[in-house]
């Protein structure tokens, strides 16, 4: 029994041994990473003028991510990369990646040299094309998406990719709010997401609006 117990001591002690490391070396390198990511979010604070989120709703992002540990992300609407660098610096801590998609070729290629500044790059995958034909041959599946290209195409990006949100999933929606909030077709859009019954969706008004939806079942 002793030496049963003993051999026991010494597997655990082994594997202490390799596995503290490892978590010690796990957590140096993210905490390196945090300090990169809000280093370059704090010098480029005034600079966000190309169509991208205000701090506070990357922010909101960033939140539901940790939150839900989502790992699938999708973004339609790249533009310089603010709302793409709050999302995968999120996915840097669930061990998650993201595709991204823009349309605009100088956008797109500024996205990229902020996504290396911040040192995101490897949790990106930046698409350059037109959305209107890419989200729907995404195969998926998802569980998180934030939606920020053309409002008037925003019912039919949902429609495209909202099959292949897993349950329990999110679709984020910016500019939209249940008060009007940026003067966005709320009669539409917005209407359409409170009504479906397999999705649950609330409105973050604390920035420039933010439609959450949950989904709550495939039908």
């Amino acid at each position: 029994m002793r030496k049963l117990m003993t051999a026991n001591l010494m597997i655990v002690a082994l594997l202490l041994a390799f596995v503290i490391p490892v978590f010690a070396q796990d957590n140096k390198e993210a905490a390196a990473l945090d300090k990169k990511v809000r280093a370059f979010l704090d010098s480029h604070a005034r600079e966000w003028h190309d169509m991208n989120v205000p701090e506070i709703d990357g922010k909101l992002l960033y939140d539901i991510i940790i939150k839900n540990n989502y790992t699938k992300a999708l973004e339609i609407g790249t533009s310089t990369g603010r709302s793409t660098i709050w999302i995968a610096w999120a996915l840097s801590k669930t061990g998650g990646k993201l595709i991204t998609v823009e349309i605009d070729e100088s956008r797109y290629k500024k996205a990229l040299e902020n996504f290396k500044k911040a040192g995101l790059s490897k949790y990106i995958d930046a698409r350059l094309a037109d959305a209107h034909e890419l989200v729907p041959k995404l195969e998926g599946p998802f569980d998180f998406v934030f939606s920020d290209a053309d409002k008037d195409w925003y019912k039919k990006y949902f429609d495209a990719v909202a099959p292949k949100l897993v349950v329990g999933g999110c679709y984020t929606s910016h500019n939209v709010s249940d008060r009007g909030h940026g003067g966005f077709a709320l009669g539409g859009y917005a209407d359409y997401l409170k009504g479906l019954r397999n999705f649950e969706t609330t409105f973050n008004d604390s920035g420039a609006g933010v439609a959450i939806s949950f989904k709550k079942s495939e039908k």
